[in-house]
């Protein structure tokens, strides 16, 4: 009498492996479009109480660091700010401002100033918690 050899069934993996796959391309991916909103890296003061806003539909996003000035995540020179503002129609937009803790207020004053001159008045300064 010949024994019978059992083989072993083994599970496909190959289709888990696709989709392991995917998913790190998509998490991946998703996480390159959210670094391109912000130019400069900077350390925002902490507070301790407050409330989130709800983000509107547009808003401008300005970053200001000892050095440099980001406008929508561009850098540009604070000399040009003034330009790129009057280009707003919309008095209304929300603005962003995300102020690096070791700015000179100086620095602060003057992208205030350019925001008022041009009545953009719907400012909300970012912090973390």
């Amino acid at each position: 009498m010949k024994k019978r050899s059992r083989e072993t069934a083994m599970p496909d993996i190959t289709p888990l492996i696709d989709v392991v796959f995917l998913l790190l391309i998509f998490f991946m991916v998703s996480t390159v479009f959210k670094k391109d909103e912000l130019a400069l890296l900077l350390n925002l003061p902490s507070v301790t109480e407050g409330e989130a806003q709800a983000q509107a539909k547009k808003t401008l996003i300005l970053e200001l660091s000892k050095e440099e000035l980001a406008y929508d995540g561009k850098k540009i020179d604070i000399k040009d700010l003034g330009k790129r503002l009057e280009g707003i129609t919309d008095k209304k937009m929300p603005v962003d401002l995300r102020v690096d803790k070791d700015v000179r207020y100086e620095r602060v004053v003057k992208v205030l100033d350019e925001l008022k001159k041009y009545k953009l008045n719907n400012l909300s300064l970012i912090t973390n918690k």
